[in-house]
């Protein structure tokens, strides 16, 4: 059961925050009078010590010690002597945990924030160089219209700003400080939450110590979060595993990034593009996991909580790997812009005509169906609708006229979706601006 119920092999990642912690705590109960300005300094100077040798590697974990916490306090006494009995005073593993975890994850935030940052700025950076190029775009995996290939870089840009955004709500959230909530009452002394939460850097102190010591929908909201920018990034790679098969052509992976069949040495596999699609579910599986757990838990704190932990490390780590494949794959692509222009095709312009139509005053409806009616032709006469003759066009509209003809040309019909938003070059360019100066802006909590 000892084993069972023990957190010490996973939660000694947090040592730091719960050394943290107990300075600022013991300072808080030195203020009113629970330890004097002696004994303080002593358990701030045994606290060191304990800090000292985590750093060092030379912490060493007995088979006695449950958790991070109650191996920090071991430790402390054997170093300072039964001072280092009165730290505890008035505070429970309940809101020590919670303020442990959330110290971890004011740290944790910011540094996945700073990578996510590093892979917008290499979209950024290739929507600039390689603007001219266009390709096919695609709804249900079908050549609907050209498109630019930095439009569809940006997609994603814009898909990571909402991550970021999210991330930052977060952090305004998980800033809460927990303890002096006790195991479940409150603090029994008269100390100062808010001048603690001062110290340990919180913007403020949760208001009922029921929910403070119990509360984990900071944790939950970390995990969903962290699925929701898997799932991006997994949709990403699967379009450029796509992208990269024989059938499309339209980029080639670095090698450091692909690896070989064991059996066909004619294959590259997009290996790294693979994983992080499947550890997209790995994420997700956490976050579905511990919502599960969650569900049953009673108010306050229960046992059930520990399944905390491990979902968040594993998940940071998990995300903070994928994150970084993902720039390095991003920043070595090679494209191929002649093979994605070969991919256009005339019937992708079919909507052109419609839009030729419109323009002449006829109702996009009617003139959706008109188009629909030369799409068909150019099928009876087994042609590329650009083949058709303007006689064909007027066999079906003699709204048509010569001008028709020079629909047929892939910059133009791109460039005239320069709306905001759109795949034109005026509108790329205003994207690239857009989340360029939105990126220097970027303050983290």
């Amino acid at each position: 059961m000892e084993k069972f119920n023990a957190s010490i092999h996973y939660d000694k990642r947090m040592w730091r925050e719960d050394v943290q912690g107990s300075k600022a705590y013991v300072k808080a109960i030195q203020k009113v009078g629970l330890v004097t300005e002696d004994e303080c300094k002593l358990i701030l100077s045994g606290l060191e010590k304990v800090a000292d040798e985590w750093e060092c590697g030379k912490f060493e974990i007995k088979e006695t010690d449950e958790d991070i916490h109650t191996a920090n306090e071991r430790r402390l006494k054997e170093l300072i002597g039964i001072t280092a009995s009165k730290l505890h005073t008035g505070r429970s593993r309940n809101d020590q945990v919670s303020t442990d975890m959330r110290l971890w994850m004011k740290n944790a935030l910011p540094e996945l924030g700073a990578e996510v940052q590093n892979f917008m700025s290499v979209i950024i950076t290739r929507a600039k160089q390689e603007i001219d190029v266009l390709m096919p775009g695609y709804t249900h995996l079908q050549r609907a219209q050209p498109i630019r290939w930095s439009h569809w870089l940006l997609s994603y840009g814009w898909m990571l700003k909402r991550d970021i955004e999210r991330m930052l709500g977060l952090q305004t959230r998980v800033s809460s400080l927990t303890l002096g909530s006790g195991a479940l009452a409150g603090n029994p002394f008269p100390i100062d939450r808010k001048s603690l939460a001062t110290d340990l850097g919180f913007m403020e102190v949760s208001g009922n110590s029921l929910d403070a010591v119990s509360d984990r929908d900071f944790v939950a909201e970390f995990l969903f979060w962290a699925s929701m920018l898997g799932t991006h990034l997994s949709r990403w790679a699967e379009d450029l595993i796509l992208y990269s098969s024989k059938e499309f052509g339209f980029v080639t992976l670095a090698d450091a990034y692909s690896t070989g069949s064991s059996l066909m040495p004619q294959k590259k596999n997009a290996d790294s593009l693979e994983l992080i699609r499947g550890k997209a579910g790995r994420m997700f599986g956490h976050c579905s996991g511990f919502m599960m757990t969650l569900k049953g838990v009673p108010s306050t704190y229960n046992k059930d909580l520990q399944e905390d932990k491990e979902a968040m490390f594993d998940v940071y780590d998990t995300l903070l790997g994928v994150i970084k494949v993902a720039t390095g794959v991003l920043s070595t692509l090679k494209i191929y812009g002649d093979k994605m222009r070969q991919a256009l095709s005339p019937e992708m312009l079919a909507t052109d005509i419609a839009y030729y139509l419109v323009r002449k005053g006829i109702p996009f409806r009617e003139a959706h169906g008109l188009s629909g009616m030369c799409v068909a032709l150019a099928e009876k006469k087994q042609c590329p609708l650009s083949s058709l003759s303007l006689e064909d066009f007027k066999s079906v509209s003699e709204e048509f006229t010569d001008n028709i003809l020079s629909i047929w040309n892939y910059e133009m019909s791109v460039d005239q979706y320069n709306v905001y938003g759109g795949t034109g070059k005026e509108s790329v360019t205003a994207q690239i601006e857009n989340l360029q100066s939105w990126l220097e802006q970027l303050q983290y909590r």
